[in-house]
């Protein structure tokens, strides 16, 4: 899928496109998700440009991620995928000749907000290094808004860990590793997103300072976040271990009863096995109450550690 936007009265708008002549000169921001083929080749017959194929998109060196060359800048950044199980995605962005140029694999949502936001509002969309930044920009305002549903999420999980009663631990420990996965997924993008800005920053081709003033606040919410996304770690660690004491704590509980009745018992089977002999000569044999003695003499056996067990406070 092909979109291509210009600025008009200082509002982002969207062309249609159907061929490659659809694709004209003032066009300042070409978003392809997962483009065909003829698609790739619009924009090199137009623009003389080259686009990385999907499958390139995941090499994680900073030579790979971060260049420049005759073609323009070029810079691969994270962006959270939140499906069936969270991921990241990489984004490949291009700056050539005043124009930007973006390839993913899934529609995204930070690039439908950004769109939105740059439709709605005018002098959003300056020039494509001003969209670029928006982008980013709205990027880092997801990744909060998951920080802050992260950290819900575990007050509710620490609620459940530190209140008495039954509690599914299996379920917490599964939530809490899903939780620690997302936190991580989360700050990876977010340092990913802090280089870029490192090396777009070094490369001076910002001409405006409101694009250097951008960046320098996008940087700042970059490192809040990052401190806060270290909490959250620490947040998970401290819950995870409260909660494998919870497990050990029941365990050795139930140990403790097993441990217990063990003992009560123990005076009971010494009695029945001597009176399970079958020896020739025992005096017992004879007793006419031997029998109700012995039974006597069993749960007495029994009662007297337990009532000991109890004054102690061990059960």
């Amino acid at each position: 899928m092909l979109n291509a936007f210009v600025i008009r009265d200082s509002r982002l708008q969207q062309i249609p496109v159907d061929d490659a002549k659809g694709l004209t000169e003032e066009v300042v921001w070409v978003d392809l998700v997962a483009p065909s083929n003829a698609e790739r080749d619009w924009i090199l017959r137009r623009y003389g440009q080259l686009l990385p194929e999907i499958e390139e998109l995941v090499e994680i060196e900073a030579s790979a991620r971060f260049t420049q060359d005759e073609d323009g800048l070029h810079l691969r950044s994270y962006f959270l995928h939140d499906g069936e199980y969270v991921s990241n995605i990489t984004v490949a962005f291009t700056l050539n000749k005043g124009r930007l140029f973006t390839l993913h694999e899934e529609d995204l949502p930070e690039f439908r907000m950004y769109r939105l936001r740059a439709r709605a509002e005018a002098g959003i969309a300056k020039d494509a290094p001003a969209i670029f930044l928006g982008i980013l920009d709205t990027k880092v305002e997801v990744l909060a808004d998951t920080l802050e549903k992260l950290q819900a999420e575990l007050e509710t999980q620490g609620r459940l860990i530190y209140t008495k009663g039954e509690r599914d631990i299996t379920g917490i420990f599964a939530d809490l590793s899903r939780n620690e996965d997302a936190n991580g997924k989360v700050r990876l993008g977010l340092l990913d997103s802090q280089r870029a800005l490192s090396y777009l920053q070094r490369c001076g081709i910002l001409g405006h300072d409101v694009h250097t003033e951008m960046l320098h606040e996008i940087q700042r919410d970059i490192e809040s976040l990052l401190t806060h996304s270290t909490f959250l770690f620490e947040r998970v660690h401290l819950l995870m271990t409260s909660a494998m004491g919870i497990v050990n704590i029941q365990q050795n509980q139930i140990i403790k009863l097993f441990s217990v009745a063990a003992v009560i018992l123990m005076p009971p089977t010494l009695v029945a096995s001597i009176y399970g002999m079958n020896f020739r000569h025992m005096p017992e044999l004879d007793w006419p109450w031997g029998y109700p003695l012995a039974l006597l003499v069993m749960v007495a056996s029994a009662i007297l550690p337990y009532l000991y067990f109890q004054g102690k406070k061990w059960l």
